[in-house]
C-alpha cells in the first residue's frame, strides 16, 4: 500500500514529497526496502523531501537535517545526526 501510495504521488510531478510516517504499518525488513525506494527516487528525481516520522533510527537514516519536537515544543533544527544523537543523551 504504501508504494502504491508513492507512486501515486509522483505520476503528479511533485516538486516536494512529504511522507506522514511512511513506514508505520511495516516490519523491519519491509521498511528498509520502503526506505530504499524513498531514497532511490528523492535522489533520481532530485526532490525535496519532509518526511515526519517517530523513528529516530529512520530519521537518521534518512534525514540530512530534522526539526525536533519534544512535548509538543521545537526542541531544536540542524543535522539529523548531531540532533537525534544530542537528544538521546541523558540530561
Amino acid at each position: 500500500a504504501q508504494r502504491v501510495s508513492i507512486a501515486r504521488t509522483l505520476a503528479n510531478r511533485p516538486e516536494v514529497l512529504l511522507l506522514d510516517e511512511p513506514t508505520s504499518a511495516l516490519d523491519e525488513t519491509l521498511a528498509r526496502r520502503v526506505e530504499d525506494l524513498i531514497a532511490g527516487i528523492i535522489q533520481q528525481e532530485r526532490l525535496t523531501c519532509l518526511m515526519v516520522t517517530h523513528n529516530r533510527a529512520q530519521a537518521r537514516r534518512m534525514a540530512d537535517r530534522v526539526l525536533l519536537v519534544e512535548r509538543g515544543a521545537v526542541a531544536g533544527i540542524g543535522a539529523a545526526k548531531e540532533m537525534i544523537d544530542a537528544s538521546e543523551t541523558p540530561a
